[in-house]
């Protein structure tokens, strides 16, 4: 069977549709290339090598509320720019983009003809001839309105942010206030300073102190940390403070004051969310006999104390039992009983101190630790209990950041008699 002409190549009225359809899609290229550059998302403009503008696109006249004759012709790029624009444009914009051919995303303001300012991102580079020469300035005008709207409430939500953050550490440092004594009992015969170093203001935590009077010729003191930090650790804290002023009244037995502080955190925290304590509490009374004070301690899981001689010797306080206070039902807790002489210095400190990092940029790095801290107490000794406090102050200071939990320190001196300081 013979094939059909329309089979063979094809009617001559489909070959001249195909010619109108592609005549009228190059027709629309072209077209769509105009508009594409006249209606860009973008405004486009092309200065001379001095900067007078040659051409500019319908986009970037509708920003700026211009006719085309106003600018080409007439006026410079510069003359769009801000005052603080046509500075920099001049001192940094231009001369970099004559050495580098290109600068691109640079943040400037261009002055709209009523007057409006039009934050942008500009992207210019410098057209060339064949043999290198260059001939013009092509330049991209992004607009930043948007970008500039939306690091404006970025920033409004930094400030914000800054505010509630100091207002919060305002709140704390108030609260942490509370949970510390106003001020210590002045004890007749003794010195006593004490000093509570806040790792971070924006957590309250859990570090306490307290000296205090009980019957005629006894004082009670006691130091002790909460664990965890923030709300929870303060109400803690506030509960421990008063439940051992309170127990000390009614019993002031060191032993039997750690037990009752056990008992109420042990039934008020024995949940899904239990909190305890490191605590020691001590008991002081004059020894009239020899001079000096006798003190009687009853740790709770606490660091032990520091005794500095007036001999120039310095050890820790061996408190025996120190079974976490407010964990179990029943805690077996012993008492040690010291004498101060003249000249003795008792030290007192949670475990901020001595777990502090000696390199503070090493989170896990080596910690200052006991003995670091029982060579400080040897090379200090004798001493006061405010030169102690200020050697700590001083010593924490120098381990800045390290210190990264909060840091209670209590001393107790008891001074020479005014005629052996003489001697």
């Amino acid at each position: 069977m013979s094939r059909t002409s329309d089979e063979e190549g094809g009617s001559p009225e489909r070959d001249e549709a195909s010619a109108d359809e592609q005549a009228q899609f190059s027709a629309l290229l072209e077209d769509s290339a105009e508009d594409l550059y006249e209606r860009a998302p973008c405004g486009y403009l092309s200065t001379q090598l001095d900067g007078r503008i040659a051409k500019v696109n319908t986009t970037l006249l509708d920003w700026l509320g211009y006719e085309p004759g106003e600018l080409v012709g007439h006026k410079h790029f510069s003359d769009l720019l801000t005052v603080g624009g046509r500075l920099y444009h001049e001192t940094h914009f231009a001369p970099l983009l004559r050495m580098q051919g290109e600068i691109s995303g640079i943040a400037l303001e261009l002055k709209a003809a009523n007057g409006a300012r039009l934050p942008v991102l500009v992207t210019s580079t410098v057209k060339t001839s064949s043999d290198g020469q260059p001939l013009l300035i092509r330049t991209t005008v992004f607009d930043a309105r948007d970008r500039r709207a939306y690091e404006t409430e970025l920033l409004r939500a930094r400030q914000q942010a800054e505010e509630e953050r100091a207002r919060l550490q305002r709140l704390n440092t108030t609260l942490q206030k509370t949970l510390l004594p106003p001020a210590l009992a002045n004890v007749p015969g003794l010195d006593v300073s004490a000093h509570y170093h806040i790792a971070s203001t924006d957590e309250v935590g859990g570090d306490f102190y307290d000296l205090f009077p009980l019957a005629a010729g006894t004082w009670g003191l006691f130091l002790g940390d909460v664990c965890g930090k923030g709300a929870m650790a303060a109400a803690v804290t506030s509960l421990a403070r008063y439940t051992l002023r309170a127990a000390a009244v009614y019993d002031p037995d060191p032993a039997a004051v750690l037990d009752n502080l056990n008992t109420v955190l042990n039934h008020e925290y024995n949940g899904t969310d239990p909190r305890f304590c490191t605590v020691v509490f001590g008991l002081l009374t004059p020894d009239h006999d020899e001079g000096g004070f006798r003190v009687t301690l009853a740790s709770g899981g606490h660091p032990p104390a520091l005794l500095m001689r007036a001999d120039g010797t310095a050890d820790y306080l061996t408190t025996p039992g120190g079974q976490l206070i407010g964990v179990l039902p029943d805690v077996d807790i012993a008492t040690t009983t010291v004498r101060l002489a003249p000249g003795d210095t008792l030290l007192l400190h949670t475990d901020g101190l001595t777990e502090a990092h000696i390199n503070s940029d090493a989170e896990d790095g080596e910690r200052y630790g006991d003995d670091a801290l029982l060579d400080f107490a040897d090379a200090l000794a004798p001493t006061t209990a405010s030169d102690t406090i200020s050697a700590i102050r001083d010593l924490l200071d120098k381990l800045g950041s390290g210190v990264d939990d909060d840091t209670a320190v209590l001393a107790i001196h008891v001074p020479q008699p005014p005629s052996d300081e003489h001697q």
